[in-house]
């Protein structure tokens, strides 16, 4: 925190903007250097705030600093709820009840326990804090499952256990409230479970008529197009406020029941409302935890002590796999995939926020060591940011529980010209799939051993059923250029514009048949049209990888296959990059270069 001797601080309108510029430059920055998101957003906070004091949010942005918080936990609980629809649970939801009845009871207990004990807390500041310490932190967990590349189900697990059990947390460390204020006041204790009951009811009652509400407004065509996502966004403040303002916390039970709602209700426009509710998330993630990593001031981190380091090993080593295990025993869930979730347990934003909270309100009716949970808190979540952020990866990998260890590829349409690729690229050990609408197309990917989607790559049924967390790079190559032009376009917010790829369109240079570049995907390698690409394979082509040394070079390949076509090269790092007119291959030792070349005997009459 700032001291009279410090200066006067920052404008509120230039923090906010620098917090901004931080939160998305750090995920930037992850980005590219391969780090986990987390992790450089809680260094820079560290570092602009109690490091170089630059920022000081108690300071710079004074009282509005807990409503803003508060608003941006409830929006990105709310976009949780938003990813939870049921028929995505399949092979999981056993395991998720589990963990979420079982699980979330065992692991107050054992929170309480290890605070008690270890951290050295009284027992009334254990209880309270043990219930928020339910939590695992959505805002941590999802750029996390991002970066590992887990299976479906261990991937379900750990995304619903943090977000359903949120709001969950929070309530458990009301009720603990509630209990101690009748242990320490004359305070009725049925006029304090009925208060909490009331809650209850009005956060799943305002939930439920929110999400039913904007369901039935957006299905019957009640809101334009151009104002439904406003409207989301009012609605959700709204249902949290008025929640809020009758049982505090409940207003985040209530936002995520809204979402969960809207989310099983079968919106022609989710897509938009999702794709759009996952930017701000992304954004608000970054603000809040620059924020609350930039509110600790120096003599907090201070006092973090070994009895701190004692609390956080007790936590990740029995509070959190001990529950776990016990929830999960006797299920179907494999021994690999549960103690991948044991260990897995990263607390984010609103563990610190809530704790904060709470911390306040425990001092101020006498108990002292309240104000011990801020820091432990902080201490809690930068361990397991940290913690989880450089070790899920190499866990998942070491138990086997991750989709691939290379990012894949996967190509609709069943012709031979897709078969002949995926051949080659599954002979590089790259996950492959092809998916077509016609069985018939697909007879000679499975007589290839190939695996193969049967259904329309954009119903529904590919959405809940298929895991596309192996492939990171889209191919559409049926013959139908309309139908290509979909796929890329639909596909390209969630894989990225530049991981998505089609053929050629017929007559897409002439100005009457073009598109504008919002539409469609990176025209692939030569830029052949699907006739064009069908008549290669016809008249002999093939697609070979060959594989580049300091001796053999890219140059030296060319000049022995004048006529060949690089369509990919896979690096030594196994990344996989598809070439397009833009992209050209850059070769270099240990490099294998995917090409589609005439076959030998047509190459060498061209070469003699």
């Amino acid at each position: 925190m700032a001291t009279a001797g410090d200066a006067a601080g920052l404008a509120p309108v230039l923090a906010l903007g620098l917090v901004g510029a931080l939160g998305v430059g750090s995920q930037w920055l992850a980005w590219r250097m391969r780090l986990p998101g987390i992790v450089v957003m809680l260094v820079a906070g560290l570092a602009v705030g109690p490091g170089l004091n630059i920022i000081d949010p108690a300071r710079d942005i004074g009282d509005l600093l807990q409503p803003m918080v508060a608003i941006a936990v409830a929006i990105i609980l709310f976009e949780g709820g938003l990813t939870l629809n049921f028929e995505s649970l399949s092979d999981a939801a056993r395991g998720v009840r589990r963990l979420v009845i079982y699980g979330a009871p065992l692991g107050w207990i054992s929170s309480t326990a290890a605070l008690h004990y270890a951290a050295g807390l009284s027992w009334e500041s254990s209880a309270v804090f043990g219930g928020i310490m339910i939590v695992t932190g959505p805002t941590v967990i999802a750029p996390l499952l991002r970066q590992a590349r887990l299976k479906r189900r261990p991937a379900a697990l750990l995304q619903w256990e943090a977000i359903v059990n949120d709001p969950v947390g929070a309530l458990a460390a009301v009720l603990a409230f509630e209990v101690v204020i009748v242990l320490r006041t004359a305070t009725d204790a049925g006029h304090a479970v009925q208060v909490l009951l009331t809650g209850i009811t009005v956060a799943v009652v305002l939930g439920g008529i929110g999400g039913w509400g904007l369901a039935r407004a957006f299905r019957n065509a009640l809101v334009p197009e151009y104002m439904k996502v406003p409207v989301l966004f009012v609605s959700v403040l709204a249902v949290f406020a008025v929640s809020d303002a009758t049982l505090h916390e409940s207003g985040l039970l209530a936002v995520t029941v809204m979402g969960v709602y809207i989310a099983n209700a079968h919106l022609p426009s989710y897509a938009e409302i999702r794709r759009f509710k996952e930017h701000a998330t992304v954004l608000l993630v970054s603000g809040v935890f620059i924020l609350l990593a930039a509110n600790m001031n120096r003599e907090t981190l201070m006092s973090l002590n070994l009895r701190t380091l004692l609390f956080v090993l007790a936590v990740v080593l029995v509070a959190r796999p001990l529950p776990v295990l016990i929830s999960l025993a006797f299920s179907d869930v494999p021994w690999r995939e549960r103690l991948l979730v044991a260990f897995t347990g990263p607390r984010g934003v609103v563990l610190v926020a809530v704790a904060g909270l709470f911390g306040e309100r425990l001092v101020s009716i006498g108990i002292e060591d309240g104000a011990s949970i801020p820091p432990l808190a902080f201490a809690l979540v930068a361990a397991t940011v940290v913690l989880h952020g450089f070790t899920l990866s190499p866990m998942a990998r070491a138990l086997g529980v991750t989709a691939s260890s290379a990012p894949g590829v996967l190509i609709v349409g069943g012709s031979r010209w897709s078969v002949k690729l995926a051949e080659v690229l599954q002979s590089l050990e790259l996950p492959v799939m092809i998916a077509d609408t016609n069985r018939a197309r697909l007879r000679m990917a499975r007589e290839r051993n190939l695996r193969t989607f049967y259904g329309d790559i954009l119903s529904e049924a590919a959405e809940h059923r298929l895991d596309f967390m192996p492939y990171e790079k889209i191919i559409a190559a049926t013959d139908n250029d309309a139908y290509n032009t979909l796929v890329a376009t639909d596909l390209a917010p969630e894989f990225g514009r530049e991981n998505v790829f089609q053929f050629s369109r017929e007559k897409h240079d002439k100005a009457r048949h073009s598109l504008p570049p919002t539409l469609g995907g990176r025209r692939l390698g030569c830029g052949d049209t699907f006739e064009a690409a069908r008549d290669r394979i016809a008249s002999g082509w093939e697609f070979r990888a060959t594989g580049l040394t300091e001796e053999f070079t890219l140059a030296n390949w060319r000049d022995m296959n004048p006529n060949g076509v690089v369509m990919a090269e896979l690096t030594p790092q196994m990344q996989l990059r598809l070439l397009d007119d833009s992209r050209k291959p850059k070769g270099g030792a240990g490099t294998t270069i995917i090409v589609l070349v005439p076959e030998r005997e047509k190459r060498s009459s061209v070469q003699h």
